[in-house]
């Protein structure tokens, strides 16, 4: 009996999370055979990008090279909405906090004089009086820029997979990848099911990237996170028209906030929380009463008013590189691999934009974007 032969696509793409998902899109609407490959269910809650939202800003303390990438990615996640049907984007403006010399508070202001964003200095009594779900301690500096807000994450996944499967893309969940092997100009993928080939593959495979890219194995590293819910003792302090998110960097932790909406609480994160690092099958998704003292220290702190129930903690995870910049390139030497992430805990935002991105490098080899901030041989021995 003759072997059936191997399905053959323009592009696979391996993890249909934030960016992965995004990609299908951008490469389906272009008419490319596509096929998405997610080890795990379609919007599960093993990696990155659940808990209902994540914020999206134009202050970039990061590096300003970001806002030409986020100004792309207001646009898209606008056009999704339009063709999705669902609002996905909510603006409530966002406060970046810490004191006045701190990378945060100058890196903010850098990127708004740089790119001509609108924005605010405040001071702390400034912000906790037009804010007063805020409590923020007089030595604070404040920088608010009002375009930001948060995307829905968990539902832009299913909107950015519903389109790209309308276009046309096939999408396998419940499938792992277990080798990507590149030969002659085009690439197999052999998964635990099948074996598939394709003229480019594109890895966003989270925190399971190193898995498949063995040049992050060192610099792509699993952290576990912790978000958490709670029911304010104000709650009309803390609702989306009246409460910004927030990135502050505090004597206590460097926290991010967002308002009430989706689950009826105060939500907030700690970033690198416990400084748990692993491999993404080994760390726990199981919170702890440490996780929810570390947040509630925080909101003790600076947001008196929603120290109040628990209402719920999620367990999520950040891949960190040594500099906490993405990786987005092709493989060296393997042009026809395109690594994607990992984001370092601040790389949602951006996914409508590194679809297309993403697509572009897929499809012509280059983006008219300035990807220079990510290139995957900044890291010595990749």
């Amino acid at each position: 009996m003759r072997a059936s032969p191997m399905k053959s696509f323009d592009t696979i793409v391996i993890g249909v999370g934030g960016m992965g998902s995004a990609t299908l899109w951008h490469l389906a609407r272009q008419g490319q055979k596509v096929l998405g490959i997610e080890r795990f269910d379609l919007g599960h809650g093993m990696g990155s990008s659940h808990g209902v939202n994540r914020i999206i800003r134009l202050a970039y303390f990061e590096h300003p090279n970001y806002v030409p990438l986020l100004r792309r990615a207001y646009e898209l996640w606008r056009e999704t909405e339009r063709l999705w049907g669902e609002q996905l984007l909510f603006v409530t403006g966002g406060i970046d906090a810490s004191l006045e010399g701190s990378r945060i508070v100058q890196g903010a202001l850098a990127a708004c004089r740089e790119h001509d964003l609108p924005h605010e200095v405040l001071t702390a009594r400034e912000t906790n009086r037009r804010f007063p779900g805020y409590q923020l301690a007089d030595d604070y500096a404040v920088v608010y820029q009002p375009d930001a807000g948060f995307v829905a994450s968990e539902r832009a996944i299913l909107a950015h997979t519903s389109l790209a499967i309308g276009a046309g893309a096939q999408v396998h969940a419940r499938e792992q990848v277990i080798a990507i092997e590149p030969a002659n100009g085009r690439v197999v993928v052999v998964t635990d099911r099948d074996r598939y080939e394709a003229g480019r593959v594109v890895v966003s495979a989270g925190s399971w990237i190193s898995d498949l890219v063995p040049a992050l194995k060192t610099k792509a590293v699993p952290e576990r996170q912790v978000l958490g819910w709670f029911l304010p003792q104000k709650p009309e302090h803390f609702r989306p028209d009246v409460f910004p998110v927030s990135n502050i960097e505090s004597t206590v932790g460097h926290f991010y906030q967002f308002p009430t909406w989706g689950i009826p609480g105060f939500k907030i994160g700690l970033y690198h929380h416990l400084h748990e690092t692993g491999h993404a099958d080994t760390l726990s998704r199981e919170p702890t009463e440490a996780d929810e003292e570390v947040l509630r220290r925080g909101i003790r702190h600076m947001f008196p008013d929603a120290d109040g129930p628990t209402l719920r903690l999620a367990a999520c995870l950040f891949t960190n590189t040594p500099d906490e910049h993405f990786v987005i390139d092709t493989l060296p030497g393997v042009p026809e691999v395109i690594v994607a992430s990992p984001c370092s805990g601040h790389g949602f935002k951006f996914a409508s934009v590194i679809g297309e991105v993403l697509a572009d490098l897929a499809i012509k080899g280059s983006s008219r974007l300035d990807l220079s901030l990510f290139g995957i041989e900044r890291f010595e021995g990749a």
